[in-house]
C-alpha cells in the first residue's frame, strides 16, 4: 500500500509575495488594504522562515528553492498548486486559472532535483488546456488519499469535471467529486481549492461538511471516508474561514507523524477537536497571518509533499 505521508517537502521562498487582483477574482479568503507591499514581502517571508525552522526541528525534510524576482510571481509560496510528486517516479504539472501564476512552473526546479539525486520516470503535463479555459491546480483542487487511492475534488472554475477524471485515470484514482460553497454576504459561492475544506491524514479526515449543500453529495463523500477507515472530525464554516480545513499530515524524525497547522487554524479549533487530532499525531501550529490574509491561503498550500523516489 502506498504511503500517505512524505518527509520530504518542497517550499518556495517569496521575494515579493502580496496580494494578488487576479486570483482574488474567486479566492474569498484573500484580503486587501493599503499595507506597502515591501512590508507585506518582509512579513511574509519572516513567517516562511519560522515555519522552515519549525519543520526541520521536527525532522521534516525540506526542499527549500528561492523564488526570482522576474517574473512577478506574488503566489508562488504555494507550490503545490503547480506540481505534485508521485511514488513510481512521475510528476503531474496542472493548468492553473490565474495568468500570472502560469509562470511559477519552473523547470530548473525539477533539473536541480535530478542533480541532487531524485528519480523522474515521467512527466505528464496538463497545461494545454489552460487554452481551453479548463483548469485543476493540483493538490489544491484534488485532495489525495494516496493509500487507499482515492481522490477528492470540490468542482469549481480552478477545479474542471473532466481534467479531474483525466488525472485519475492517469494515475489510478478513485475519483469523488462534488461541489462546496462558503456564505459570502448574502451568496453561497464555491470555495476555489479543495483544501481549504478538507484534509486527508492516514487515519482521520478534517472536513467541512457544511459547505457540501447538496445533501446525497454530502452523504456519499462521509461514507467514502468511512468506508476507506478514516475517522471524520468535522469542523464548521468559521473554522474553515480560519484555514482550519488547509492542514497536511507530514512525517518527521523516524517516520513520526505530524499534523501541520497555521495557528489561526489551531486557534479556532475546539479542545475536543485538537485531542482527536492528537489522538493520531502530535500537532504542528505555525504563525502565517500575513501569507493568510494576503495570499488566501495557509499551511498546506506552502508544502508540495514529494514522494518521488530517490536514485539507488
Amino acid at each position: 500500500m502506498a504511503k500517505q505521508n512524505s518527509n520530504t517537502i518542497l517550499m518556495i521562498e517569496p521575494v515579493a509575495f502580496g496580494f494578488n487582483e487576479q486570483t482574488a477574482v474567486n479566492n474569498y479568503f484573500q484580503k486587501k488594504d493599503d499595507t506597502a507591499e515591501a512590508t507585506i514581502q518582509d512579513k511574509a517571508h519572516a513567517e516562511f522562515e519560522a515555519m522552515v525552522q519549525t519543520l526541520c526541528g521536527k525532522g521534516v525534510n525540506l526542499i527549500v528553492v528561492k523564488d526570482t524576482i522576474d517574473p512577478h510571481t506574488p503566489d508562488s509560496i504555494f507550490p503545490n498548486n503547480w506540481i505534485s510528486f508521485h511514488e513510481d517516479g512521475r510528476i503531474a504539472v496542472y493548468p492553473m486559472c490565474a495568468v500570472n501564476r502560469r509562470v511559477e512552473r519552473r523547470v530548473d526546479i525539477l533539473n536541480q532535483m535530478v542533480e541532487d539525486g531524485f528519480y523522474i520516470a515521467d512527466i505528464l503535463d496538463y497545461t494545454a488546456s489552460e487554452a481551453e479555459n479548463r483548469f485543476l491546480e493540483g493538490t489544491g483542487s484534488m485532495i489525495l488519499d494516496r493509500a487507499n487511492k482515492v481522490a477528492y475534488a470540490a468542482l469549481s472554475e480552478r477545479t474542471n469535471k473532466e481534467l479531474f477524471l483525466t488525472f485519475c485515470k492517469d494515475f489510478a484514482y478513485t475519483p469523488v467529486y462534488f461541489h462546496s460553497y462558503q456564505t459570502v454576504g448574502d451568496k453561497r459561492l464555491p470555495i476555489y481549492h479543495t483544501n481549504v475544506m478538507m484534509c486527508v491524514a492516514d487515519r482521520y479526515a478534517i472536513i467541512c461538511l457544511d459547505t457540501i449543500d447538496n445533501a446525497d453529495e454530502r452523504k456519499f463523500v462521509e461514507k467514502t471516508l468511512t468506508d476507506n477507515g478514516k475517522e471524520i472530525i468535522e469542523i464548521t464554516e468559521q473554522q474553515m474561514h480560519n484555514f482550519a480545513g488547509n492542514m497536511l499530515q507530514v512525517e518527521g524524525r523516524d517516520e513520526v507523524p505530524y499534523l501541520v497547522m497555521s495557528q489561526s487554524a489551531y486557534d479556532s479549533l475546539t479542545d475536543d477537536q485538537r485531542n482527536r487530532i492528537r489522538a493520531y499525531n502530535e500537532i504542528i501550529s505555525v504563525a502565517i497571518p500575513t501569507i493568510e490574509k494576503y495570499g488566501g491561503g495557509s499551511a498546506r498550500c506552502m508544502m508540495a509533499e514529494v514522494f518521488i523516489p530517490r536514485k539507488l
